[in-house]
């Protein structure tokens, strides 16, 4: 799965996301469920896998789903080449 980039961040914790995105989500582990504003959500509450940042609402992010690993915008960037 490729490294997937989302344009904003719903919140620190969490970002919701449509049924599309379950399996990179679910691969990475880091789906949620259950919540009363929404089905889906991918948690990113750790921040960035390389250097710790968080990831704040209203700011891109990236998901390794195969490492597990969210990324900010700059590591996201250099890990997907861009």
């Amino acid at each position: 799965m490729p490294i997937i980039r989302f344009e904003a961040a719903d919140d620190s914790e969490r970002t919701q996301i449509g049924e599309g995105l379950t399996r990179p989500a679910v691969e990475a582990d880091r789906l949620e469920t259950g919540r009363a504003e929404g089905k889906y959500f991918l948690r990113h509450g750790d921040g960035c896998a390389v250097c710790g940042r968080a990831v704040e609402a209203g700011e891109p992010f990236y998901l390794d789903s195969e490492a597990g690993a969210v990324l900010c915008d700059e590591h996201g960037r250099e890990r997907r080449g861009d």
